[in-house]
């Protein structure tokens, strides 16, 4: 997090001390008010005007040791995060919160790594998981599909390396990005490549392979990592598809063939609506990830942190715990507890000047097998999930996967949408579209075309909600069933806090989303904008009264400063 020296963010925060007592602050001055209305009357019938002074005062003493105890907090907030001390315990006085929160499980506990307990966050609880540890082999996909959108930057007309009708093999290079022809992009599969499929303005959008049914692998020849030069391992990543594995904070592209990261983070556990269990993946590669974890620390002059599930009943795996040569550390808490870059945020913020890269464990798994077994082995767990699919699962896939072929079978005769990733973040695919890179799980829920007449006025079925105006609150571990309606039109982008009551990170996300609206760099960077990526705010729009578009929003922002370098 970039510090606050500039004269706005000096206003942003002294405006913010005593607002971040609410809801708190907000009650005692209610009472303080509905007391002095009250008092008078009360006073005068007994006689008694000492009665209604003494009350004030009372009232005022404590609405000021109150706003006296939320200044000095948030001055010992900023102090810690200058000074890069985890502040997230730090107060004059206890919180009730924190005083009766629930106990961390006895292995959290026992273990010694440091324990980041965050407050803030909802979990989405739906219908429709892919539950239980069996896995069975996708049958019946054939194609698959490189698509450069997946990567976030590259340029829209990449160049293509094989011909039509080549045969291909697992690990061959297919594209690379004009900009940086030193970094390749390469086949999932062995096969034949049959298609390119263009999008607007001519922009290619998917390189597809009719694979074979037994895999054939380039044959890679791993450097190695005790005498090698850091520059020969970083070579070899670029040329034969590790190094596009690898996400880069800010900004969430690519790293560019030179850059060198303060710090690496993989977090092992995924808290998004209906997320797979990283365990399985894990479960069976154990040598692999180890591998992969001992090659990402000879990119990075920092450390290479692990991110594990401190949740009760959701014990990582021991391939996790065990992990050499990373620095582990344990986040309790709601979604997006499990997300990299509220991980990073909580160990070593990223800015304008500071990098991070971030991996799957997946993604760490196939690096690993590169020096392993001396190929690019692009499998991949993917739990289908949603209410309507006949059976929701875990399949063995690999990168890239037909969809219509995916879900072969297995979708519901109802009005639904295919969702390419979780109901948050995902997005929409049709069946003769591709599963995107990255993701590992599928969602089918229903589309939501109908109308709730005086929805907001008259009650209506509970659904999972951040206002307590529903019941669902009173019901903490019930599951609902997704659709699309957003239950209301766009509106008017109003100051409602709700942003703030589900982002754990120090910042203030509706004043970042006007400042990107208004195209002001100088608040946008003092904000922390550098910090986030869209799947770190999707929740804010989960929550938003207002309707707004806020992963749109920031990804415009973050392509803004990217631009202005």
């Amino acid at each position: 997090m970039p510090k606050f020296d500039t004269s706005f963010d000096f206003k942003v925060k002294s405006q913010h001390l005593v607002e971040s007592s609410n809801p708190i602050f907000t009650r005692l001055f209610a009472f303080s008010l509905l007391m002095s209305l009250g008092v008078p009357s009360y006073a005068q019938s007994e006689g008694g005007n000492n009665l209604l002074i003494g009350s004030l005062i009372v009232i005022a003493a404590i609405v000021l040791i109150w706003i006296i105890v939320k200044v000095a907090d948030n001055l010992l907030h900023i102090e810690g995060r200058e000074s890069k001390v985890d502040d997230s315990g730090i107060s004059l006085i206890p919180k009730f919160g924190k005083v009766f929160q629930p106990k961390l499980p006895a292995y959290v506990e026992k273990s010694g790594f440091p324990v980041h307990v965050l407050k803030k966050g909802f979990d989405i609880l739906l219908e429709g998981a892919a539950s239980g540890e069996e896995v069975a082999d996708a049958e019946g996909v054939t194609r698959y599909a490189m698509q450069p959108k997946n990567f976030q930057g590259m340029s829209p007309i990449p160049k293509v390396l094989p011909e039509i009708g080549d045969e291909v093999l697992a690990g061959q290079p297919l594209f690379y990005d004009k900009k940086h022809p030193e970094i390749l992009y390469v086949s999932p599969v062995s096969g034949e490549y049959i298609e390119l499929n263009r999008a607007e303005k001519r922009s290619i959008a998917e390189l597809v392979i009719l694979a074979d049914k037994e895999q054939r692998y380039a044959e890679l020849q791993a450097p190695d990592l005790e005498s090698a030069p850091v520059e020969e391992i970083r070579e070899f990543l670029q040329k034969n598809g590790g190094w596009a594995l690898i996400r880069q904070r800010p900004y969430q592209i690519t790293p560019a063939p030179d850059d060198v990261p303060d710090n690496i983070f993989i977090s092992t556990f995924d808290t998004a609506p209906l997320a797979l269990d990283q365990n399985l993946v894990v479960r069976g590669n154990e040598a692999a990830f180890q591998k992969g974890l001992d090659v990402l620390g000879k990119l990075t002059e920092g450390k290479v942190y692990l991110g594990l599930d401190g949740r009760p009943g959701h014990a990582p795996a021991e391939a996790f715990v065990q992990a050499a040569g990373a620095e582990k550390h344990w986040f309790a808490g709601k979604h997006p507890a499990g997300n990299a870059g509220i991980q990073i945020h909580h160990i070593h913020p990223v800015g304008p000047k500071k990098k991070a890269w971030t991996l799957g464990v997946a993604d760490v798994i196939t690096i690993g097998n590169m020096w392993l077994e001396g190929r690019f082995v692009a499998d991949r767990l993917v739990a289908l999930n949603g209410t309507e699919l006949k059976s929701p699962k875990i399949v063995r896939t690999r990168i890239g996967a037909n969809m219509g072929e995916l879900l072969a079978g297995n979708i519901k005769d109802t009005d639904n949408r295919i969702i390419s990733g979780n109901v948050l973040t995902g997005q929409q695919k049709q069946k003769n579209q591709y599963l995107n890179i990255f993701d590992n799980q599928v969602s089918v829920i229903q589309e939501g075309h109908y109308l709730e007449p005086f929805g907001w006025l008259i009650p209506s079925k509970s659904r999972p909600s951040l206002s307590k105006t529903y019941p669902s609150f009173l019901f903490p571990d019930n599951k609902y069933v997704a659709d699309t309606n957003t239950h209301g039109e766009r509106r008017a982008f109003v100051v409602t806090g709700q942003y703030e009551q589900v982002l754990p990170v120090d910042t203030y996300p509706q004043a970042l989303m006007k400042a990107i609206l208004n195209n002001d760099y100088e608040t946008m960077e003092g904000l922390g904008i550098h910090e986030l990526v869209e799947e770190d705010v999707a929740l804010c729009e989960f929550v938003c009264t207002s309707k707004m578009p806020v992963q749109k929003i920031l990804r415009e922002g973050l392509d803004l400063m990217q631009a202005q370098g």
